[in-house]
């Protein structure tokens, strides 16, 4: 019998919140050294490099208010799923304007859809959230992301991968294999406390993961970047999905494949199957 009440989570569609930031070039400049990014162009005025608008609007609970993941406990913005592992599944994002850095932008944040699923390893409960970012009054991006909640990975053999997508071959490839500061860093820059980046214990005995998780978000961040550089030229639309987890300890490559003013792009694990994909369109 499902423990997911479907009607009372849908309940908090069109639930919505605001947050005003400004753009801090010092918390750019933190992003570019984590990634290793050339920051001498991040000043004052520059546009915000493709989703790094990720460390701002970022919201703080005090201890008292975590849940055993160190994700804010449940039942406030998001619906009070209670399957115990989110992770963050992918999403879609239109660039309509630059934001400029030392900007004051609001985002406005509103539940779309909340969809109950079957998968293989049990129940998924699928949250949609909609953002806008605001520069003077106008959208500059506007966004779908998707959240999902499923039940703990069985500790012990696991059972096959299904079949990954096809993937075109790859005119472009770049090494990527963050370590453990890494991941330190960008939870920090995200004011992110889920468990499942800095926490192997917890990895292993509670979420049944081997190894630290990768986060969703560094994996989409690094593909819309790598767009930009091979194209020469500012993302229209990126849209991304996370197909598996990957773990800290493997080594990643950064892949796309241009098609006029298209592309493909994903991150690929040791054995060449597929981490997260993604399609970008551009200006």
């Amino acid at each position: 019998m499902s423990r997911v009440d479907v009607a009372h989570l849908k309940q908090w569609i069109g639930k919505e919140t605001s947050d005003v930031d400004t753009l801090s070039v010092r918390h750019a400049h933190l992003m570019a050294a984590m990634l290793g990014f050339d920051a001498s162009a991040l000043s004052e005025g520059a546009p915000l490099p493709p989703l790094w608008h990720w460390i701002y609007f970022l919201n703080g609970s005090p201890p008292s208010e975590l849940g055993r993941d160190g994700h804010p406990s449940r039942g406030g913005f998001l619906p009070p799923v209670p399957l115990p592992n989110r992770m963050w599944a992918g999403g879609s994002i239109e660039f309509v304007s630059p934001l400029p850095l030392g900007a004051s932008v609001e985002k406005r944040s509103r539940i779309v859809s909340v969809e109950h699923k079957q998968g293989r390893s049990g129940e998924l409960v699928f949250v949609t959230v909609r953002h806008e970012l605001l520069h003077e009054g106008r959208t500059a991006i506007s966004e779908h992301h998707d959240i999902v909640y499923k039940e703990p990975t069985p500790q012990g053999p696991r059972p096959p991968s299904p079949t990954g997508p096809t993937m075109p071959t790859a005119q472009h490839s770049r090494p990527f294999e963050p370590t453990s500061t890494t991941l330190f860093r960008y939870s920090a820059l995200t004011f992110n406390g889920h468990r499942i980046h800095y926490d192997a214990d917890y990895c292993r005995e509670v979420e049944g993961y081997d190894n630290l998780v990768i986060h969703g978000p560094l994996h989409a961040t690094l593909l819309a970047m790598y767009a930009e550089e091979i194209a020469g030229k500012p993302l229209r639309t990126f849209r991304y999905r996370g197909m598996q987890p990957s773990l800290l300890g493997a080594a990643l490559t950064i892949n796309a494949h241009a098609s006029g003013s298209d592309a493909t792009l994903w991150t690929a694990l040791p054995d060449g199957s597929v981490s997260m994909q993604a399609d970008a369109t551009f200006i």
